[in-house]
């Protein structure tokens, strides 16, 4: 079952909560971009009534988010959906939910949950989002339940970074307007297997243009989730594709070791510095999640590791985008044959 749980809190400064002129909608800007909604090709408005039966009047709780909560809807073809539930006495307010709305609008790809349509009807704010089938990549790492099923593999974690990266290379070359997703981590990546995912939850992007991703930042208030903001983002306000590029490499970090984001009270990046900034293999192989007894490929620990650091950087600048990162990752999976050539 789908689970769409943030256990790594979100989180707004609350020096800027809101307060960005640029971010202010009035009444008749949010029905423009409803308007927009509802034309859009693809994706149908559905009646309030049509997702209180879908859900059994939201019965089935299959996630909770900062401002919102998700269900288990069944569809009239027999498949299932995701509803999506933002509320307003959770914070979820009319201009975050077009937000999320219109990001959806505006992409589609393998990697990403897909937008299967909304309402917006008798103060109710919902989406009807994909349904992706098994829980999310927290959850198979980090509880209980997850850890019983067994090991995720090496092989498995550099598939799932490779599906992510994938997905990010697209928001921010790709869509038009390119897109910073300003939320990566573990409990935003469903699942679909052990080897495939998908990354979501919307409600916080920031949307272009952005003419040059080292070129001048956007401030804007501080979003993002504890032990993945990008700390460049977090000191000055200044956000851009290098900071969901920080995120990712928080991520990476998390499926090489298998720890959560935060370790007491430091971060995980904080907390492998010293390690992954080793330049011998063997003190990386350190790092390893203990689970994996040792199975992993020491090469691409080498090039994980390496895009890591990179990522991390605080220099928001020198750090690679998306699309070098996944060609890298892509790289070191494929299967390199070294014919010996005759003496």
């Amino acid at each position: 079952m789908a689970r769409y749980l943030e256990p790594q809190a979100s989180f707004t400064s609350e020096k800027d909560i809101e307060t960005e002129s640029e971010e202010d909608y009035d009444t008749s800007n949010s029905q423009k971009i409803y308007t927009s909604c509802c034309n859009a090709g693809g994706i149908r408005t559905y009646a309030l009534e049509e997702l209180k039966m879908a859900t059994n009047d939201f019965r089935i709780r299959i996630g909770v988010g900062a401002t919102s909560f998700v269900y288990l809807a069944e569809l009239g073809d027999g498949n299932f959906g995701a509803v999506k539930r933002v509320m307003e006495e959770r914070g979820g307010s009319r201009k975050i939910f077009l937000d999320e709305v219109s990001v959806l609008l505006r992409v589609s790809h393998p990697n990403l949950v897909g937008l299967l349509g909304f309402c917006l009807e008798k103060g109710e704010q919902l989406l009807l989002l994909e349904y992706v089938a098994n829980k999310c990549l927290f959850d198979r790492m980090h509880t209980y339940y997850g850890q019983s099923l067994g090991v995720l593999s090496w092989s498995n974690r550099l598939s799932i970074a490779l599906d992510i990266a994938r997905a990010l290379e697209y928001l921010h070359s790709q869509a038009d307007p390119p897109i910073i997703h300003r939320d990566i981590k573990s409990s935003n990546i469903l699942l679909i297997d052990d080897n495939h995912a998908k990354l979501a939850d919307f409600g916080l992007c920031k949307l272009g243009p952005f003419s040059d991703p080292n070129g001048p930042k956007r401030q804007t208030s501080i979003k993002g989730s504890f032990g993945y903001v990008d700390t460049n983002y977090l000191n000055t306000g200044l956000v851009s594709t290098k900071s969901d590029v920080y995120s990712f490499g928080v991520l990476l970090l998390e499926l090489i070791t298998g720890l959560k984001s935060i370790q007491g009270s430091v971060t995980l990046a904080e907390w492998t510095e010293e390690c992954r900034r080793n330049k011998n293999v063997e003190v990386s192989a350190q790092m390893l999640d203990p689970k994996l007894n040792g199975d992993a490929n020491m090469e691409q620990l080498r090039v994980l590791v390496d895009l890591a650091n990179s990522a991390l950087v605080e220099n928001c600048e020198a750090r690679p985008n998306m699309s070098s990162i996944a060609d890298r990752i892509l790289s070191c999976m494929e299967p390199q044959l070294h014919l010996e050539l005759p003496v």
